[in-house]
């Protein structure tokens, strides 16, 4: 379900950011299970946390920022970066934009995302390997947006993540099929892109 869909304009403005360079980047292995991610050192490498300063020190945002983001530790630490950065200081780990779950893929070479984002086109409901479903995340990310529209109003709001998941919430945007989220362009690590709701006008 895209709960963008259910709204008529935007109150705030939003923009993704990619979590920097992990440790789990290096290793090429997929991290997507928060228990593991805790029992690990899968956080920010140093290039990690110099581009998340770079990206931060650079961008259009301002101390006035809300900052949410991922429980995944790159993504917290990335966060982190950004707002002592910014100087902001609304900034909380949710459950709500975390990694999508490769199920069965969990531990295995990055390359395998390369299956499951085949699968996604021919249907964003295939959980294929236990995978979640791109509808699945579209929907937890969306719900997400929806509560924050009903908190805030004329505010920048900032979601620090993960690639599919930023992916998959700018496809829900742009009113795309979720499972065609890699016809848009990748997520660089510690990139931060603004979104916009087509045919919602934002504030």
């Amino acid at each position: 379900m895209n709960n963008l869909q259910r709204l008529t304009h935007l109150r705030n403005s939003y923009s993704g950011m990619r979590h920097g360079e992990s440790t789990a980047n290096v290793e090429n292995v997929i991290i997507s299970c928060i228990d593991n991610d805790r029992r690990g050192d899968y956080g920010l490498t140093d290039l990690g946390r110099r581009q998340a300063l770079t990206a931060a020190t650079g961008s259009f945002l301002s101390g006035d920022t809300v900052i949410r983001s991922s429980d995944f530790a790159r993504a917290a630490q990335t966060a982190r970066i950004v707002a002592a950065a910014l100087g902001a200081v609304d900034v909380m780990v949710t459950e709500a934009l975390r990694e999508r779950c490769f199920g069965d893929w969990e531990g295995a070479a990055s390359e395998n995302y390369l299956t499951v984002w085949a699968a996604d086109k021919t249907s964003p409901d295939h959980a294929e390997g236990h995978v979640e479903p791109a509808s699945a995340v579209l929907a937890r990310a969306t719900a997400f947006i929806t509560a924050l529209e009903r908190r805030y109003s004329g505010r920048e709001i900032l979601l620090v993540s993960h690639g599919d998941t930023l992916q998959i919430l700018h496809a829900g945007f742009l009113g795309m099929n979720p499972g065609r989220h890699r016809e848009l362009p990748p997520f660089e690590r510690a990139e931060i892109r603004r979104y916009s709701v087509a045919g919602c006008p934002g504030p």
